[in-house]
Parts: structure tokens; sequence; C-alpha cells
């Protein structure tokens, strides 16, 4: 802020500019133009000689605007944190009435199938109306469209979401439940397809009948009741009631979309696709019972973390013990006490190891040697250093 106010209190030496315009003058927004700041002044400037100060500017912004994507990476960067607010869904009256409800609905599908009832000649109809070559020009889309069913691609996408969450969340709960609803759909649908082992249209052997018992394995229809657990967690786990609303209508449409391609390629039948959507919708609505059991695994699997951590931490090699200390004197003492700290018992003094064995000799008594191969003559003149040279005759 101090810079903006010793800015603009340059501007005095216009004084015309200062009286009459104030700070709203073109000089000073020319001398502002091109700054991404802000200032907010809430008192004019209407008389001479004064100045801006701290108390006539309310606001001042020394950062640019940030953008939605700015404020998205922003919120990225964050310390990750556990929100409090969160709660698990429980097992309500209105939840039970409704698991009620669903699962009426899958044994009256079950009983129209089996009965061969109505239900079996709409899927007749159905099939023979030969959606896919009524609409050939959607065929393309759905092919691609359908893929949102399949429990691979589906189930990366999702844990890798859940994944980033429960990092964020510092908690296994999202995983978990993906991972028990999972378990789930591949146990309860699993065991209807091959129980009942129906038929699918281009496989059918006798028009009109319900094609059961034959070795089929398409009733209920796994894309369908993949599509509901699968994008229907997302809202089962949401942390706000309002993204509990959008995401269970962006799931419900998601799994609609996804039945009907399967009947428009031929796959299934509608009837499939009816039981898919219940076994699906059971599974999520059953999903708060195995809470606690969740909870208890979260549980066992930190412990096992810390244990790990622990062990890890125990293993880690010891700091090796300090050596005995060195008494430091000063160099008056030093030179003083001359002895020097003897050897240790049990180690001889040896010699340097750039030196040979044997009598050494010091420089100053060694004689000149002329190197061999060298053109040089021998110096005959030359004695060693501490000699009397020999008279010369």
């Amino acid at each position: 802020m101090n810079q903006f106010v010793r800015l603009i209190n340059r501007a005095h030496d216009m004084p015309k500019t200062i009286a009459h315009g104030g700070s709203d003058s073109p000089e000073i927004k020319a001398r502002l133009r091109g700054m991404p700041h802000h200032i907010v002044i809430t008192k004019p400037l209407n008389r001479r000689g004064r100045t801006l100060t701290r108390c006539n500017v309310d606001w001042v912004r020394t950062e640019r605007s940030h953008t939605r994507l700015d404020r998205v990476f922003a919120r990225l960067d964050r310390e990750p944190e556990r929100p409090a607010h969160v709660g698990m869904p429980r097992m309500s009256r209105h939840r039970v009435v409704l698991l009620g409800a669903t699962l009426a609905f899958y044994a009256a599908i079950v009983w129209a199938v089996v009965a061969t009832s109505w239900l079996v000649r709409l899927d007749w109809q159905v099939m023979f109306f030969r959606p896919y070559q009524q609409w050939p020009e959607l065929h393309a889309f759905v092919d691609y469209y359908v893929v949102l069913g399949q429990r691979g691609p589906t189930a990366v996408m999702v844990a890798a979401w859940l994944g980033w969450r429960s990092w964020r969340q510092h908690t296994l709960r999202p995983l978990l439940a993906l991972g028990v609803s999972l378990l789930l759909l591949n146990v309860t649908v699993g065991a209807a397809k091959y129980g009942m082992g129906r038929l699918g249209p281009h496989y059918a052997t006798e028009i009109g009948s319900n094609e059961m018992w034959l070795g089929g394995d398409i009733f209920p229809s796994g894309h369908t009741a993949n599509a509901v657990v699968t994008w229907g967690i997302l809202a089962y786990l949401a942390s706000t009631p309002r993204a509990r609303r959008w995401l269970s209508a962006l799931s419900a449409v998601t799994s609609l979309g996804v039945g009907l391609s399967t009947v428009y390629i031929g796959t299934h039948w509608l009837s499939d696709v009816l039981l898919g959507w219940a076994a699906g919708l059971l599974i999520l609505l059953a999903l708060p019972w195995f809470e606690p059991l969740i909870q208890r695994a979260e549980a066992r699997i930190l412990a096992v973390r810390d244990r790990l951590r622990d062990r890890r931490g125990a293993k880690a090699p010891a700091p090796a013990p300090a050596g005995r200390p060195v008494v430091v004197r000063p160099l008056t003492e030093r030179a003083a006490d001359p002895v020097h700290e003897p050897v240790p018992a049990g180690r001889a003094a040896r010699a340097p190891v750039y030196l040979a064995p044997g009598p050494h000799t010091s420089r100053a008594e060694r004689s000149p040697v002329t190197p061999a191969g060298s053109r040089r003559p021998q110096h005959t003149d030359r004695h060693p250093r501490g000699t009397t040279p020999a008279p010369r005759p």
C-alpha cells in the first residue's frame, strides 16, 4: 500500500489536477494504467496540499484477479483435511422401505420371466423391432457409450477419483466402500446369471420362449447393474446433500442410457435391463449395513501400517557410539609442553608409507646425482653441503 501512496503523492506536482479532479483525474489514471493493482479511494482530495494516506485508502489489491482454474489449483494445493461434517448414510426407515420395494420388484421381474408372461412377449417384440436397424446412425455413438457400463474402465475411473478423495480426507472409506460394493455386485449378479442361465436374443432357440436354464449368462444385465453401482457409489459417498442429489441424477441417467444401449445393440432382453437396474439399486440401498465392516477393515489396515512403520523404524541402524573426547588446549600450552600423545599399546609405530625401508639421509646430506642417460657431464666441482671443499692445485 505504501508504494501506491507514494505514487499518487507524486501527483502533487499538478496542483490543479489534485484540486479539481481529485484522484479520478486522467493524469493519475495514466500513471496507474498498466499496473495489475486496484485502489479504492474513499475520500476525494479536494483541498490543495492534501496527501493520500492510509486513512483514505479503503482497499488495495496487489495481485491479479484469479480465474476459475486458478481457484481450482489453489484448492488442490491446500493441506489435506478430513471434513468433520461428512456423515455416513444410515439404514433409515425410508431406506428400508425403498429396499423392500426394490426387492419386491426384483422378485416380480424374475417371476414374470419364469412364467413366460406378457414381459417375455414384450421382449420378443422389441427384439423383432431391431432398434439398431431402425436408427443406424446411432450405432457408432452407442458402441462407445455402452463402455460406461463395463466393469474394467468404469472401476478404474471411479477408483482413481475415490483414491484422490481418500488422500484428501485422510480416510480409506471411499476405496473400501467401492471394493465392498463391487464384491457384492460380483456375488449377487454373478450367482443370478449362472443360476438362471438365460440365453440372449442372438442365441434364442425358440420364438416366444423365456430361454431360461439353457446355459446363458445375461439375466440380469451385468452392464446395467455395474453402471448403477459404479456411478451410484459417487452419490453414496457425496459430502453434501446438494452433491448427493446431483450425482444421484447423473448416475440414474447414465445407468438408464447404458441399459437402453444394450437393448439397442441386441445383446440383452428388455427384462434383463429391468432386473439389472433393480440388482444395482439393491446393492446401493443395502450398503449402510456394511459400514461397520468397512470401519473395522479400515482400522485393521491402519494398524498393520503402523506396525510395519514401527518395525521399519526398529530395524534402522543405531548411531555409532561417540569416541573418546579430545581435549583442545591453547597453542601456548602446546608450545610449553611438546610431549606428544603416546601410541596406544598393541599397535607398533610404523614408518611413513612413502619411505622405502632402510636408513635414510636428509635432503641436505645427499650428493647431487646426474640422471642416467643424461648428456650433461658429471659435476665434479660440486660437493655435499656441510663439507669443506678440497683445495685446488
